[in-house]
């Protein structure tokens, strides 16, 4: 059965409705050019509104490790997808400081088992051998930044590490997207917007779409 992951929740209602809609994965933007922007502090927030078995992944372009650090062991996300220019080393050095355990200035200690998810776009079968060799815990590919286009999934086909697929995707292709590619999970952001913001009735339609195939193939 494909995960579902809802990227660029931004509002207390986007998380309300995730929380009845119980998605695996949920994304919350830290890129201050994308209009579904969020601040530490508010994804802090939504994060502690969030139901405990939804993963809250935080989405960054060349940030800087210490902060993604720094909200990693706060608890506000669980997972780093990377969409800039992340070398391998940079993702091996991410992986090694979220295995540490350590402690707050107050002297808290935080333990986490924080991962890491590389985005690749997707425009030539170079593309799909170097997101297959990525040291990265997870892999996600796509099309452009959220530009809703989907890529041409015929390069995907061979590909044998499980993946999360985004780019274009919406209610009315995914189902055509499990069944042809049966991706570990499916990334949706644009697809179930309306107006620029988080449609319930979109995520909902989009959820029921990826489920009831799983339901009907098993």
């Amino acid at each position: 059965m494909s995960g579902i992951k809802i990227c660029g929740l931004r509002r207390p209602e986007d998380i309300e409705a995730v929380n009845e809609l119980k998605p695996e994965y949920i994304g919350f933007v830290f890129y201050k050019k994308s209009r579904r922007y969020v601040t530490e502090a508010e994804a802090e927030q939504l994060s502690n509104m969030l139901l405990p078995s939804i993963s809250a992944v935080g989405v960054f372009v060349s940030e800087d490790r210490d902060i993604i650090l720094r909200l990693m062991r706060k608890g506000i996300i669980s997972i780093a997808q990377l969409h800039g220019d992340e070398s391998a080393e940079y993702i091996k050095e991410l992986q090694e400081e979220l295995k540490k355990p350590g402690e707050f200035p107050d002297g808290t200690p935080y333990s986490i088992d924080g991962k890491v998810m590389k985005a690749f776009l997707v425009r030539t079968s170079s593309d799909v051998k170097n997101a297959e060799m990525s040291p990265a815990d997870y892999i996600l590919l796509d099309k452009g930044m959220g530009d809703g286009e989907t890529f041409n999934w015929e390069l995907i086909k061979g590909l044998q590490r499980p993946y999360f697929l985004a780019g274009g995707l919406n209610p009315d292709n995914v189902s055509e997207a499990v069944r042809k590619l049966n991706p570990y999970a499916l990334d949706v952001s644009s697809g179930v917007e309306t107006g620029g913001f988080k449609d319930p009735v979109r995520m909902k339609t989009f959820v029921e779409a990826v489920r009831s195939l799983d339901l009907t193939e098993k």
